[in-house]
């Protein structure tokens, strides 16, 4: 499959890859205006922004519109305009096929898939994922997104009996009817952190005690360590050089996502503050995590629609962990200081419907980050 992906995007597309590099999130001071940073007396653990709507953000760098003194500010300046090399590299896109051929063969291993420990796929697979950090196996992030819910399932962690502030209905219509996906055990309307709005100024359609599965892909051959890494879509950054993919490794080798799923709180002890560069390896986070290798996802696909970029590995964190709002709104102004233009990626994409067994590879294994 590789092959033949290589070879529609060297006949079809300017030269691209995908590279991964995890992101130690230290480091990068936030911009504050007025008293952003401090916790409100009465709640557990306090929260920020009283007077936003936590609804939607500016997808800019402009002071709220209500005048609200406790809006965080964060830098959106972007560098010098230059030659954005890997604009269109993903161009055209690879179509989806079904699922299965007409002699019942899978198209190939696909994602998002159940990561609960001990499960593994029922779709045999001829390979291994990479299982080392993706920056040793010299891989950087070209992309950051998230998804409505979680597109991966992981029973006890997030699952069909996970909760969050609004009802289904009410979550599609603030994600633009976005599909939405399962959620996390976390949420508890008695405590403030869950349930008083932020005043976001850079993420779009973002709530409050919902949870969100982040996506960070990376690539071999993307423009890493240049002003043109991060690319939307993120196919334009993952095949930025794809002329450069090796005939002597698998696609698996050469591009790879991390995942890991946050419910948002408003509260500071949660703020990370290097959330673009990659998931976060701290304490808990990223200390359980799930191998194996899929496709990409999004909700055009599904158990009868499935994507031909596979097989791509995927690192994902079985365990839900609280993240400031405050935490997503630095990163969708780090978003916004990209060369590239990535406010399609400020708001949560819909959830792919989880993957059935006979289409999830059966390569699964354990680790940590």
């Amino acid at each position: 499959m590789k092959i033949a992906i290589a070879l529609v995007l060297l006949a079809t597309s300017p030269a691209t890859t995908l590279a991964s590099v995890r992101g130690n999130n230290r480091g990068t001071r936030q911009l504050k205006k007025g008293s952003g940073s401090k916790k409100e007396k009465g709640s557990k653990k306090g929260g920020v922004g009283k007077k936003g709507s936590g609804k939607k953000g500016s997808g800019g760098d402009d002071d709220d519109d209500d005048g609200s003194e406790d809006a965080i500010v964060f830098s959106t300046r972007k560098p010098p305009a230059g030659d954005n090399i890997c604009d269109g590299a993903g161009d055209p896109r690879i179509p989806d096929v079904p699922c299965f051929d007409a002699d019942g063969l899978a198209v190939g291993g696909q994602s998002g898939a159940n990561v609960t420990k001990g499960y593994t796929g029922g779709l045999g697979a001829d390979h291994d994922p990479l299982t080392v950090p993706y920056y040793v196996a010299g891989l950087c992030p070209v992309n950051v997104h998230w998804h409505l819910g979680t597109e991966h399932l992981s029973i006890g962690q997030y699952d069909e009996v996970g909760t969050g502030p609004t009802e289904i209905a009410h979550r599609r219509k603030l994600a633009g009817k976005e599909r939405e996906g399962y959620q996390c055990h976390h949420y508890d309307e008695s405590d403030p952190i869950y349930t008083t709005p932020y005043n976001w100024q850079h993420c779009v359609d973002m709530e409050v005690g919902q949870t969100y599965e982040v996506h960070w892909p990376h690539s071999s051959v993307g423009a890493c360590g240049t002003p043109n890494q991060y690319q939307s879509p993120f196919y334009d950054g993952v095949l930025c050089n794809a002329g450069n993919l090796s005939p002597d490794l698998g696609l698996h080798e050469e591009v790879g996502v991390q995942a890991q799923i946050f419910t948002i709180v408003n509260d500071e002890d949660y703020f990370y503050p290097d959330l673009i560069s990659g998931m976060v390896v701290d304490g808990e986070m990223g200390s359980d995590m799930a191998y194996y290798t899929g496709s990409t996802t999004g909700t055009g696909r599904n158990n009868e629609v499935c994507s031909q970029y596979t097989p791509i590995t995927w690192q994902v964190d079985r365990t839900c962990h609280l993240i400031s709002a405050s935490a997503f709104d630095k990163m969708c102004a780090d978003m916004l200081s990209m060369r590239d233009d990535m406010s399609s990626d400020l708001y949560p994409h819909g959830s792919r419907e989880l993957v059935d067994h006979d289409l999830t590879h059966d390569n699964h294994q354990t680790g940590r980050s």
